[in-house]
């Protein structure tokens, strides 16, 4: 009985120093337990979860930059794209002026009657015979007078000389085709718009006359629409001049020889075009290199801009 006594005290210890030692490792688990994630156990070896994270974040600022790369490189491709595109416009531009030039000087035609062909023939001298109408005059305004040799001297500039007036439309009846035209006898200065202040200038009878054809205009934006009661005139509305006074709707502007004194300066066909293509060209081009060298020195060779 003793002994029975002795065994039982002695498994009491044990269970005891079990719990206690089995309590010792729970505790020890749990304050192992949250370093556990910082480790994956992959066919017997730990991978730390810390420097796949650094992996991850340098690959995705490696994939950043080379997008921001070839981004970047999209401005001088750009730029040189334009650069070319303004050379081809400034080639086209100097065609065009050219062209307008020989009409402009060609030897004059007989007028023809025919609407369709008149329309393949803008800029194109013609020679007619016959007799103002200076009853009916009509005035497009505000005008300045034309002047080629400086028009071609500050084309692109903004300013302008500061001198307005009006061109005179007056109806033409061609003797040597039955019909009346609309001519614009050229340019007189505000003081002068009135007839009976160029007196002097109302030609009468018949005469040879030499212009240019010109066609009808389409409104522009922010032109004024043409007041027809008051006869102010903004753009050439050929149907409209013609109802008002009764001419087929074919204008000419007559040339430099038919200015007579004291009455309007003819020559008034504006042929100088606009050309600041090479300036463009410059820019686009310069702004080109510019970029191109910024994106070798940052991309290529490695320079902190």
């Amino acid at each position: 009985m003793a002994s029975l006594k002795l065994v039982l005290a002695y498994s009491t210890r044990v269970l005891k120093t079990l719990k206690q030692k089995s309590h010792v490792v729970y505790i020890k688990r749990t304050l192992v337990l949250p370093r556990l994630p910082l480790f994956k156990r992959a066919e017997g070896k730990f991978i730390t979860f810390g420097r796949q994270s650094s992996s991850t974040a340098a690959e995705a600022e490696k994939a950043e930059d080379s997008f921001f790369k070839w981004f970047l490189l999209l401005i001088p491709v750009t730029t040189f794209g334009l650069g070319t595109w303004q050379m081809k416009r400034r080639e086209w531009k100097l065609q065009l002026i050219n062209e307008l030039s020989r009409l402009t000087t060609a030897e004059p035609i007989p007028l023809p009657l025919d609407p369709n062909e008149l329309k393949s023939l803008e800029y194109r001298r013609v020679k007619v015979r016959g007799q103002y109408d200076h009853s009916q005059e009509l005035y497009i305004l505000p005008r300045s007078p034309v002047d080629p040799e400086k028009e071609a001297r500050e084309a692109g500039r903004l300013a302008s000389s500061g001198e307005t007036g009006a061109n005179v439309i007056t109806p033409f009846r061609c003797t040597d085709l039955g019909i009346t035209i609309l001519v614009n006898r050229g340019y007189v200065p505000r003081k002068k718009i009135r007839p009976e202040t160029r007196v002097k200038g109302q030609v009468e009878g018949e005469v040879e006359l030499v212009g240019v054809v010109r066609l009808t205009e389409i409104r522009k934006p922010f032109v004024p629409n043409n007041d027809v009661e008051r006869n102010r005139w903004h753009y050439r509305d050929l149907e409209a001049m013609g109802s008002v006074t009764g001419a087929e709707p074919v204008f000419i502007d007559a040339d430099f020889a038919s200015t007579t004194p004291g009455g309007p300066i003819g020559g008034q066909t504006r042929v100088t075009l606009r050309n600041e293509h090479m300036q463009y060209v410059v820019t686009w081009y310069g702004l080109c290199a510019a970029t191109s060298y910024m994106w070798y020195a940052k991309f290529i060779k490695k320079i902190k801009l």
